[in-house]
């Protein structure tokens, strides 16, 4: 937590990337450590990957049959993780990278989120431009984790979720001094961007552990995209270091990017 003197000058910060070794390997607590970055007035930013798992929100807790079900995924080499932002079931693996921006936001709670959810895009989609895939954000219906703010590929109807977003807001405590300004917080956005996964298989652990839960909840593959496959789409070659090649193109733009307005 920050001190109650701190005064980040929000409107000059830069990211500064995080190295994964400094992080813990359950997202619970890598995404509170760069809360407490955010919170003590630094913008971070974290590019990663994670071998096979799940990722919940916390309020997924409702279903009864939750411990039970991550006890057999994990006996299954497929721990499932909490996170602390809302949405529904991400899954995790090869193929699949991860984008986590921590920084302050001084303005009330939730006024600027859909700044938030635009900036987290439009860093993914200026990233995968230059390598021949063009998307957007909208809703795909069937996806999992669907949201206003994915980033698809492909026009109407016919879109492909290509990365899902989410975020999460924690009030940062003020000097008593402070009174008259905007509420400070700590505000995580997240991401998560499908490279080369196999879409069948993380669409099957997927279906298999809401089934498993009784949620009701069943993703269609057809409804997402991978990079990969966005590429042999358009007809263009796929590189043999396509991965490293994203990842280097998303630390860029991460780099030169602003913190949204």
């Amino acid at each position: 937590m920050a001190s109650p003197a701190t005064r980040p000058d929000i409107d000059s910060m830069s990211f500064e990337l995080i190295d994964s070794a400094s992080l813990s390997g359950d997202p619970l607590d890598a995404e509170e450590t760069l809360l407490a970055r955010a919170a003590a007035g630094h913008a971070v930013a974290h590019v990663w990957d994670a071998p096979v798992s799940l990722v919940v929100p916390r309020s997924y807790q409702r279903y009864a049959p939750l411990a039970d079900a991550r006890e057999a995924f994990a006996r299954r080499g497929c721990p499932v993780w909490l996170r602390l932002s809302g949405g529904g079931l991400v899954p995790q693996g090869p193929g699949i990278l991860n984008l986590s921006l921590a920084y302050p936001v001084r303005a009330p709670m939730g006024a600027r989120s859909e700044a938030v959810y635009v900036h987290l895009c439009k860093i993914i989609a200026d990233a995968l431009t230059p390598l021949g895939v063009l998307t957007h954000w909208q809703a795909v219906e069937g996806s999992f984790c669907d949201g206003r703010f994915n980033l698809a590929w492909g026009p109407g109807e016919d879109a492909r979720k290509i990365a899902g977003t989410a975020q999460y807001w924690r009030r940062v405590q003020q000097a008593s001094g402070s009174a008259g300004e905007q509420p400070l917080y700590a505000v995580l956005a997240h991401a998560v961007l499908l490279v080369d996964a196999d879409p069948i298989e993380i669409n099957e652990r997927a279906n298999a552990f809401e089934a498993m839960i009784g949620s009701g909840r069943r993703y269609e593959e057809l409804k997402v995209v991978t990079v990969a496959q966005a590429l042999a789409y358009e007809c263009f070659a796929i590189p043999h270091d396509l991965r490293a090649r994203v990842r280097a193109a998303l630390i860029g733009h991460v780099k030169d990017a602003p913190l949204p307005e």
